[in-house]
């Protein structure tokens, strides 16, 4: 493995969670990173905490949903700083009232829209100068529905995220001539903002059990500092304590 020196990283929904986690992990390995979200006061905020520690960042305010707005911070990084070498698409919404009996078409399109739409409108923006380079790294936040569909999270969600890990092998199988890959990464339940939108949020407890944010950004570190010949193609990753199985097993109120 490598270290990430002179590489330019560029992260959606790198004001909390699972993204920030990423940012940091990649600044840490010599990467300068571009944080982008929609609250620019918590993009600041991570910004600061990584140059404090050492490393290299700035911050780019975003809705991923604006494909023209997208496109534009593409081209400034492309002018300023010779282009995108990592992207990471890991802004990601969920609703909720997400069930299939309740969500909305309104809600419904939102989700899709930030989930997939929203992570295709940043490949787009960056492949051309990967492309010219004839290398670059995508890794894509999908999550463990979206291999195991899961009425905890909805059609909504679990639609968007199986979507999300079929581009992800698509982008392979096109773009592998041309120095490219793409990792699907597919997380399960993890400590995070994102868990208080569910219709009843997670006990102390249990949250105490799920995988961290820094276990993801440890992942993507490795993913990106993995030699270019290496494609991590997927990764499925859950706690140990996973509650998708604890619910297989219990069968009349009696663990098996």
């Amino acid at each position: 493995m490598g270290t990430l020196k002179g590489k330019i990283a560029w992260v959606t929904g790198a004001g909390g969670g699972i993204g920030e986690a990423s940012a940091k992990a990649l600044a840490d390995s010599g990467a300068y990173v571009v944080l982008s979200g929609r609250r620019e006061e918590e993009l600041q905020r991570v910004m600061s905490e990584i140059t404090s520690a050492g490393g290299k960042a700035e911050t780019a305010q975003l809705d991923v949903v604006d494909a023209a707005a997208t496109q534009a911070i593409a081209d400034d990084l492309n002018a300023r700083l010779g282009g995108v070498d990592i992207f990471m698409a890991n802004a990601g919404i969920n609703v909720p009232n997400r069930a299939v009996g309740v969500v909305t078409a309104m809600d419904f399109a939102k989700v899709v829209d930030i989930n997939l739409n929203g992570v295709m409108n940043g490949i787009l923006a960056v492949l051309p100068n990967m492309r010219k380079k004839g290398s670059g790294t995508l890794i894509l936040t999908s999550s463990w529905a979206g291999r195991h569909p899961s009425r905890l999270t909805g059609p909504a969600y679990s639609a968007s995220k199986h979507a999300v890990v079929a581009l992800s092998h698509s982008i392979n199988q096109d773009e592998g001539v041309n120095g490219i890959r793409c990792t699907a990464l597919m997380p399960g339940e993890v400590a995070t903002p994102i868990m208080k939108s569910r219709p009843k949020p997670p006990s102390e407890e249990d949250t105490a059990k799920m995988l961290k944010a820094e276990d993801l950004g440890a992942m993507v570190r490795y993913i990106a500092e993995a030699p270019p010949h290496v494609c991590v193609n997927e990764v499925l990753i859950s706690p140990t304590w996973n509650r998708s199985f604890v619910g297989v097993a219990e069968m009349g109120g009696m663990k098996l």
